[in-house]
């Protein structure tokens, strides 16, 4: 028998005064049976980096054709494909040539620095991708934050966000550094 996602629910009020952007959203977030908290998490720091009314969650791991996260157009085209972890170049060159603008979200860590160091010089080549990390330890400290049922508020000002994340059992503040490789 096929183990099934598990259901979590994020109401998320977002003032991002370097976009000028204030909006909630109600999100329900399937976590594949193979994904970790730790990469659900990094799913909420991007879509809450890139909110707008048309980003959403894809089918992720459950479907190679989609990336983690994608922004469309009413015209169904493609405007912000986002891709989590260390893709490969043929994962990347799809991203970036299907879509405006191609953003990779990962922890930095030494698998990281290894892909980094490795795929750099090509990456450059790509005019409309952008990668960022996020350090490696805030990943424990936003999956202890996980609850089924999550009432998350962020704020964003000067590059830096600060998310206080409420659930039935705890509160956790957090503030997450975004570092923008390229």
């Amino acid at each position: 028998m096929a183990l099934k996602a598990t259901i979590f629910k994020a109401d998320i009020s977002i003032s991002d005064m370097d976009r000028n952007y204030y909006n909630d959203h109600n999100l329900t977030i399937a976590r594949h049976p193979s994904e970790t908290d730790e990469r659900m998490m990094l799913r909420i720091i991007a879509f809450i980096a890139n909110a707008h009314e048309r980003l959403q969650f894809t089918k992720g791991l459950s479907d190679d054709d989609e990336p983690d996260l994608w922004q469309k157009s009413f015209s169904d085209e493609i405007e912000l494909w986002i891709e989590l972890g260390q893709p490969s170049e043929q994962r990347i060159k799809k991203g970036c040539n299907q879509s405006q603008q191609m953003m990779i979200y990962a922890y930095a860590n030494n698998s990281f620095d290894a892909w980094w160091q490795k795929e750099h010089s090509k990456l450059q080549l790509r005019k409309n991708l952008s990668v960022f990390t996020l350090p490696e330890a805030l990943a424990t400290t936003l999956a202890n934050a996980v609850q089924r049922s999550m009432q998350i508020q962020v704020t964003i000002q000067d590059g830096q966000m600060w998310l206080t994340i409420d659930g039935a059992d705890k509160t956790e503040s957090v503030e997450v550094a975004i570092q923008k490789h390229m």
